[in-house]
């Protein structure tokens, strides 16, 4: 059910991302953020959450075995897609929980 949903996730996704190319071009998705102190503040919780999950992804590829340099730059120069690809064709290499007592 996760992986379907992050299927779904990621082609609608994606089909936004092409679509804004297609009609802003590249530098175009970028520019409205510079516009309005509303609009960079979407833009740096966009940098904030995913450099959170560069993090993450770097940690989880080098301990599962992986090169994490491909995704990390995937995530750089598409956004959101690289980390979506990523949770599609990876398990993660979650640690289980703690029990507390």
């Amino acid at each position: 059910m996760k992986r379907n949903f992050l299927i779904v996730t990621l082609t609608a996704f994606s089909a936004l991302t092409a679509m804004a190319l297609w009609r802003h071009g590249y530098w175009g998705v970028f520019e409205p953020h510079f516009q309005s102190f509303g609009a960079a503040q979407v833009l740096a919780d966009l940098v904030i959450a995913l450099s959170l999950f560069l993090v993450w992804m770097w940690r989880d590829a080098r301990t599962a075995g992986r090169n994490p340099w491909p995704w990390m730059l995937l995530t750089l120069t598409t956004g959101s897609i690289g980390p979506l690809i990523y949770l599609i064709l990876y398990k993660t290499t979650e640690k289980p929980h703690e029990q507390t007592r």
